[in-house]
């Protein structure tokens, strides 16, 4: 059974600093692209950062140069280290795993940020 785990939000005023995580479990991890997504409040999912199994990262237009994805292969863990957080970074921050046409989702981690 796969289950990916985030935790790392919470409340945080603008210009502060988050890092979240994600553990995997129950698949071969380097195999998987794993991504950070978030979804704010009237808002769509979006992609924020991605990792693919190869290390190769993409970013979210507004995020870039403020947001860094990481993945440790060995701890089977992605991270997210968020900095000079916004209001408009509001959002659950999701964990997705994907692998051709499997994609696993974690339950999601609240980060609220205070002007």
């Amino acid at each position: 059974q796969v289950q990916l785990v985030e935790s790392g939000g919470g409340l945080v005023q603008a210009g502060g600093s988050l890092r979240l995580s994600c553990a995997a479990s129950g698949l071969i991890f380097r195999y998987y692209a794993m991504g950070w997504y978030r979804q704010g409040p009237g808002k769509e999912r979006e992609l924020v950062a991605r990792m693919d199994s190869g290390g190769i990262t993409n970013y979210e237009h507004s995020v870039k140069g403020r947001f860094t994805i990481s993945r440790d292969n060995v701890k089977n863990t992605v991270s997210l280290q968020i900095n000079s957080l916004k209001p408009e970074d509001t959002a659950v921050y999701y964990c997705r795993a994907d692998f051709g046409r499997e994609e696993y989702w974690g339950q999601g981690t609240q980060v609220t940020v205070s002007s």
